[in-house]
Order: structure tokens, then sequence, then C-alpha cells
């Protein structure tokens, strides 16, 4: 029921998403629904972990055997392609806040987060510094490739391109931020 909830806010967005609609589009009367589901709320946070999990798959995917730059353009372009695959289901994620620690979205999370750390090893950011680092990437990587589900980029430049771009960015300022803090650059430790 999860899986056919998803297929359906991929093509019609979660917020058209209704218990109605599912129940049309599996051929069940709307409380037969309520057998596998809560509800409403129910269905769009179990669509959201199922979203978490597909993504920390892709993203964990293809950042094995890479570090560096090949690992962030890896995971970068994992994520935005799962992301335009996938733009109903992957809405259901935002602003979704785990109800615990064993709350499969929790979970699922956690492995997301862990494949992103991986990208960040390659560059040593500092331990108290990953959680800044992880925002960081997730900013770059949901901004871009939600905009780009939205159609929102209306300029020539080719949306490939940039997104290269945005990549090569990330690396520069990933790679420069960690020769930095290796120095012992105390303008760079204290911001002065």
């Amino acid at each position: 029921m999860v899986a056919a909830g998803a297929a359906l806010a991929d093509e019609v967005g979660i917020a058209h998403l209704t218990m109605g609609l599912l129940a049309e589009r599996v051929g069940v009367r709307t409380p037969s629904l309520y057998k596998h589901v809560g509800g409403q709320e129910d269905l769009n946070r179990r669509i959201a972990a199922l979203a978490v999990g597909e993504a920390a798959d892709a993203v964990g995917g293809a950042v094995q055997g890479y570090a560096g730059r090949d690992a962030l353009a890896a995971a970068a372009r994992a994520f935005r392609a799962f992301v335009l695959d996938h733009p109903g289901r992957y809405a259901a994620t935002v602003g979704m806040e785990p109800t615990g620690p064993d709350d499969p979205l929790a979970v699922e999370g956690a492995r997301l987060l862990n494949a992103f750390t991986a990208v960040l090893r390659g560059y040593a950011v500092p331990e108290p510094d990953v959680d800044h680092a992880l925002r960081a990437l997730r900013s770059l990587c949901h901004g871009f490739a939600t905009l780009q589900a939205a159609d929102g980029f209306q300029w020539s430049a080719d949306v490939d391109e940039s997104f290269e771009w945005l990549i090569a960015f990330a690396d520069r300022g990933l790679r420069s931020y960690a020769q930095t803090e290796g120095t012992g650059n105390s303008q760079a430790k204290d911001g002065s």
C-alpha cells in the first residue's frame, strides 16, 4: 500500500495525495486502506521513510569505492537523480520529523547521513564541523534538485552544466576548508 501511495505521490504530488485517490488507484474502497495505514498522516510518514531509505540506498551505493571529489560527485548525482525521479515521495520527507530513535524515518535518515558523512571523510572535515558540512551538502543538493524538479531553472544555461559547476564549487570549498583548518590558521578557526 505504501509503495502504491509513493508512486501516486510521484505522479500527483504529495500535497494532492489523498486516501480516496489511493483507494481508487489500488481498486478498493477508502475504508479498506485503514487495514494497512492509520490515516493520511501515517501514510505520508511511511512514504517519507520509504523515500529516505531509497535515497540512502542510491547515495550509499553510488559512493562505494570513491573518495574526495569522486565520492562527492557520485553522491550529489545519485541524490539529484532520486529527487528528479521521485519528486512526490521526496517531498514527503521535507519537514517530517521522526517520532523517536526507532522510527523508520530516523533509522533510514541515519543511513542517508552516513552516506554523506562518508563523502566528508575524504575531505578530512574536523569532527566538530561535520554537522555544518552535512547541512551545507544537504542544502546544495536538496536546493538544486527540488528547484529542478519544480522546473525552477528557466535560464538558457544548461542545467547539467550548472549542476557539475555546483559539484566543483562544493569540492573546492571543502578542499580549501580542510587545507585552511589543517594549517592551524587561527584566523580561520576564530573567524578574525
